[in-house]
């Protein structure tokens, strides 16, 4: 029932069993998401409870996901100020959460952000911090995680879009050695010309 206000508030505990916390979305940054911890209510006690709490926003990564540029920007276009959103803590690393992030969509349905970003080909797949390499959790979240970058790739979404044959052709033509010497010597014929 207590609200956390720091990373470092929350007991070992809670991390090592990978407990789901509930907190409220308020900015999404290049760091992570900073949400505001939503403790468990209970009607008398927390009305008192609310005077003492202190404020303070969590450091929230998506665990296992290289975010890229536009990951971020998809985030906060996908993503509302104050939505609610449930975080799986899988480890804490200075004063960052690194958890499974979800989402409601709908009466009964949640979106897992750490897939979805490597579904829409907006990240890659990163080492989970805080999770033991060996553990069957690493693993099961890991195979999850990659199975998702893998739709991406197979269907050339977001960092995984492949050039087509015409850009590739002119890429090659433009950085070819013969052609950049070429432009230097017609730039330097004008340039000559000119005086």
């Amino acid at each position: 029932t207590s609200k956390f206000t720091s990373a470092l508030d929350i007991p070992v505990e809670f991390v090592e069993k990978n407990v789901k916390l509930r907190g409220k979305l308020h900015h999404i940054t290049e760091k992570g998401l900073e949400v505001e911890h939503i403790p468990i209510s209970i009607p008398f006690i927390t009305s008192i409870q609310r005077k003492w709490q202190s404020k303070g926003l969590l450091l929230v990564r998506l665990a296992g996901v290289e975010l890229a540029p536009s990951g971020t920007a998809w985030l906060q276009q996908e993503l509302k100020p104050k939505q609610t959103i449930w975080f799986q803590l899988l480890g804490r690393e200075d004063l960052a959460l690194e958890c499974l992030v979800l989402v409601n969509k709908g009466r009964f349905l949640s979106m897992c952000l750490n897939e979805e970003i490597l579904r829409q080909g907006l990240g890659r797949t990163a080492r989970i911090e805080g999770l033991h390499h060996d553990s069957r959790l690493y693993w099961k979240i890991h195979k999850r995680l990659l199975r998702a970058e893998l739709k991406a790739l197979k269907k050339n979404k977001g960092i995984w879009k492949e050039e087509s044959y015409s850009e590739r052709i002119r890429d090659r033509i433009s950085n070819n050695k013969f052609v950049q010497t070429l432009k230097q010597f017609v730039s330097w014929l004008r340039s000559s010309i000119q005086r």
